[in-house]
């Protein structure tokens, strides 16, 4: 009974795992596609002082580490859950 309650947690951390992943590369994908909307629209005044570029710049760039952040949660995670499944095997 012991060894299902431990499957049980482990699953639901997985799930729990893929499911911030997921949530953080769909939040990259939509800050990239907004950066792309908003820097193509405003591109025909190129200046610092052209805010609707630079938010745009802002996205695009914001979109990279936000897929990072997601990225490494999602590797740390994993390797949390292999240090564990091999402590309880010795």
């Amino acid at each position: 009974m012991a060894m299902k309650m431990e499957n049980v947690s482990e699953d639901r951390r997985r799930r729990e795992g893929k499911r911030v992943f997921s949530f953080m590369n769909m939040m990259a994908w939509i800050a990239l596609g907004v950066g792309v909307v908003m820097s193509v629209a405003n591109l025909g005044y190129l200046s610092e002082e052209n805010l609707p570029l630079m938010l745009g710049i802002g996205f695009l760039v914001g979109s990279v580490f936000i897929y990072t952040i997601g990225t490494a949660i999602s590797m740390v995670e994993q390797r949390k859950q292999d240090n564990e499944a091999d402590e309880k095997i010795e």
